[in-house]
């Protein structure tokens, strides 16, 4: 029996099953596809994009130059932020419903406890090219992954689950559902999913055009929807506000993509050749709790909304760095009581928040006078200082603050990238999946405190060439700050701390 089984072999349950492999838990990824790779997670179907808080996980697990590389993004960036002396600007800021926003405008003096990083700036991927980098890296930590195998059946005990796929049984401890929007152990394991429906169909293609030079490059916004055309050649998206009733299981053909698109610009634009197409919707809902006993859920399959602003795949990471740790506590039987289900309590606000963002994105871009006045307003309110770093902190991943029950500011908080005087960064020291204690201090050095969860937490003392004006913190695995003192440490807060999350020292 394995310790956790995950349904779903995409970027979410590969990152989630090496998180756990990395805490030395047995793992059994059960895909349903029968052969890795599709051409809807290579390019341009596939694209998408990381956001810092993403590249940020990648970096703590030495991942990040992997991804940069297969993504084709620029290596020189992630280096010269890195070593610059201050934490740089942001380059870039997405948009909101298509509309575009200046990185320039952002007022980095509201963007609190920054430091140089590798993981400062997010960059263009595709699902093809993130899955490259991590299917390998859980191999090599022991994650066992079967193809052609979709789950059929799903029970559980007060000691297993057990997944029938492909007419066999498999036999785990705990069970996480990663099998995307359309989740089958969502539905099996019998959890809510409540939400609102869509308002638009969208489509996404490669398509050859006769004559591209009828349609613009970037977002255009009509009185009858929105078309969207990138760089790519034949990259085309659509959004026709149909109320969603387009029927998905229908195949995409030419002639409808090609009534939608002359529908939408107004023009006699014409397709010649459809090469590859799918659907989607703003349908936006999210299971109420994401565990139900020995099952949870990460990724679209906890939560699934339009992917304007491209937060979706960013969701669904955040989970698995958020669960692994968690998880991998309660299978070897040292985590305090309660860990697991801080899970939910952490995680559903962020997919509640990004689902609202996805909504309001949309509210400003169906047609009618009505959604018309209302992007007029929040166009100018973007366009500030203000509205353009709120956006930034929203989308970045960077800023998330988790309610720990803690006022000191950083808390619940990514913690920054400290560096040692030596050079050696707070990110290389995470990338066993441990949690970290900081000790920039040296009269009452944490040393004998921290060393009482060896295993559990690595201690590190020093002087760092920024500390912020803090003396001591403790990291959680996934980079969360869990305690921080700006005093001279005080040893029961650090292991009352310490104990709250990574339970008594003596186990």
């Amino acid at each position: 029996m394995h310790d956790v089984l995950i349904v779903g072999g995409g970027p979410v349950g590969l990152f989630l099953a090496g998180e756990l492999a990395l805490s030395g838990c047995s793992v059994l990824v059960l895909e349903r596809d029968r052969e890795p790779g599709s051409p809807f997670q290579a390019l341009p179907l596939g694209l998408r994009g990381l956001t810092a808080g993403s590249a940020e996980a990648f970096y703590r697990r030495g991942l990040l130059a992997a991804v940069v590389r297969a993504s084709g993004a620029d290596e020189n960036r992630v280096g010269a932020a890195a070593e610059a002396v201050e934490a740089p600007a942001p380059r870039d800021v997405s948009h909101f419903g298509g509309m575009g926003l200046d990185a320039a405008a952002i007022d980095t003096s509201a963007l609190p406890f920054r430091l140089p990083s590798p993981a400062m700036e997010g960059f263009m991927t595709s699902l093809e090219a993130v899955s490259a980098v991590l299917s390998p890296w859980a191999a090599e930590l022991g994650v066992e992954v079967i193809r052609g195998a979709p789950v059929t059946a799903v029970r559980q005990d007060d000691e297993a689950v057990i997944a029938t796929a492909d007419g066999r049984e498999y036999r785990a401890r705990w069970l996480v559902g990663c099998d995307g929007g359309r989740s089958t152990v969502r539905r099996l394991a019998g959890f809510d999913f409540v939400g609102t429906e869509p308002l638009f169909t969208g489509y996404t293609a490669r398509v050859t055009f006769a004559d591209p030079r009828q349609l613009p490059l970037g977002f255009t916004l009509t009185p009858h929807g929105m078309y969207l055309r990138t760089p790519f050649e034949g990259h085309l998206g659509l959004m026709d506000f149909d109320g969603g009733r387009f029927d998905r299981t229908a195949p995409l053909t030419r002639e409808h993509l090609q009534t939608v698109l002359r529908r939408i610009t107004d023009t006699d634009v014409t397709l010649t050749d459809v090469h590859l197409a799918s659907s989607f919707t703003d349908r936006a809902m999210q299971v109420t709790t994401y565990r139900a006993g020995r099952v949870l859920l990460a990724g679209d399959a906890a939560h699934i909304h339009s992917p304007l602003g491209g937060q979706g795949l960013n969701l669904g990471l955040g989970d698995a760095v958020n669960l692994g740790w968690k998880l991998a506590a309660t299978v070897h039987g040292h985590a305090p009581d309660g860990l697991l289900d801080t899970y939910t309590s952490e995680r559903h606000p962020v997919g509640a928040s990004v689902l609202d963002w996805s909504r309001a994105q949309v509210a400003t871009m169906k047609p009618g006078p009505n959604a018309l006045a209302l992007r007029r307003l929040v166009h100018d309110l973007m366009s500030t200082a203000d509205g353009t770093t709120h956006a930034y902190r929203k989308t970045s991943g960077l800023f998330d603050r988790y309610d720990l029950g803690n006022v000191h500011p950083l808390v619940g908080r990514t913690a920054p990238d400290f560096r040692f005087e030596d050079g050696l960064r707070l990110g290389e020291l995470m990338r066993q999946g441990q949690g970290i204690a900081l000790d920039f201090g040296s009269d009452r050095p944490l040393e004998a405190t921290a060393t009482g969860w060896a295993g559990k937490i690595r201690y590190v003392a020093g002087k760092a060439r920024n500390d912020l004006g803090q003396r001591a913190l403790l990291i959680r695995p996934d980079g969360v700050v869990a305690w921080a003192t700006e005093d001279v440490p005080a040893l029961e807060e650090f292991a009352g701390g310490a104990a709250r999350w990574f339970g008594s020292p003596e186990n």
